[in-house]
């Protein structure tokens, strides 16, 4: 049903006209200092993918990069240990592992998930006049280069980490309940490189208000620092002239909205009529979430940031 022709966040597989897989897979390096934090991040980055796509998870298998000498092997027991608190916590049952020898970290999972075929969201169902909702605040890649260098305060790295760590399943709730069919999570292409993706695959136009993002605290801050990933160039090339911005929107908000988030909100379409009520059950689990835009007939540009 689903594969990878319009960059979508998971395929989708339908085995019987009631049911279909949902499939994804996904592992990165080292955002965070503790590494069961890192484990527990990588599980949730991981199962967004079903959910974004409407589904439910049910297993996963680990996959792992890890060096055989210099680094104690309790890291990657505190990595699993983690990440397997995610999956009991969601219901999902881990099944299998693959691990390679790597002087460079990595760890994520390969996530499958079942969806009825009715009920999946994907990049090809935003529509004129619906209104856009995102679900969390933008900057985690911003604040985890921060961290890096150590140039983000406590405070700061704290709140990045609780937002990675709030579960993507109440959006998908909400999606099923309100019949939203134009959907995606904020991961690695940023919030312009996702939202880019999903108007690109629906033939719509986007508008965005940058007025209107729920931003990070710090996020900003470090941005004029220019504590940023290399994604920040490798999205803005990814789009290329596929977004256009109001000269009144800072460089700042922009690197933001390029900045690749890990484990990410979700950003939905949904017809204008029903938006308050869905913002008001998301805010329920997402307190950041906003409207951020709406979806206009196709123009030139697929985004544009005002």
């Amino acid at each position: 049903m689903v594969g990878f022709d319009n960059a979508d966040d998971a395929g989708v597989y339908r085995l019987r006209d009631d049911l279909a897989l949902v499939q994804t897979l996904d592992f990165f390096t080292p955002i965070v200092d503790d590494p069961f934090d890192y484990g527990r991040i990588a599980a949730l980055n991981s199962i967004n993918d079903v959910w974004a796509m409407g589904g439910t998870p049910v297993t996963a298998l680990a996959i792992t990069c890890f060096p055989k000498k210099g680094v104690p092997f309790e890291i990657l027991g505190e990595i699993m240990r983690g990440g397997l608190s995610i999956l009991n916590e969601h219901g999902v049952t881990l099944i299998g592992a693959h691990s390679v020898q790597s002087e460079e970290i990595m760890f994520g999972y390969s996530v499958t998930g079942l969806v009825h075929p009715d009920e999946v969201a994907t990049n090809t169902g935003a529509k004129a006049g619906d209104v856009l909702i995102l679900t969390k605040a933008l900057g985690t890649g911003i604040i985890s280069t921060g961290i890096k260098f150590k140039k983000a305060s406590a405070e700061v790295a704290a709140r990045s980490v609780k937002t990675m760590l709030t579960a993507g399943n109440q959006a998908a709730a909400a999606m099923r309940e309100f019949g939203v069919r134009g959907a995606t999570d904020i991961t690695g292409f940023g919030l312009l490189g996702h939202a880019w993706e999903l108007a690109k695959g629906s033939r719509v136009t986007f508008e965005i208000e940058a007025a209107s993002l729920p931003i990070l605290p710090g996020a900003l801050e470090l941005a004029a620092r220019k504590m940023l990933t290399q994604g920040d160039k490798t999205n803005r090339n990814y789009v290329g002239n596929g977004v256009t911005f109001e000269t009144d929107v800072t460089q700042n908000i922009a690197s933001v909205m390029f900045d690749p988030q890990t484990a990410g909100g979700m950003l939905i379409a949904i017809a204008e009529n029903q938006a308050e009520a869905m913002l008001a059950r998301l805010r329920e689990n997402y307190s950041d979430a906003a409207i951020i835009g709406r979806v206009k007939t196709f123009d030139r540009f697929f985004v544009s940031v005002q």
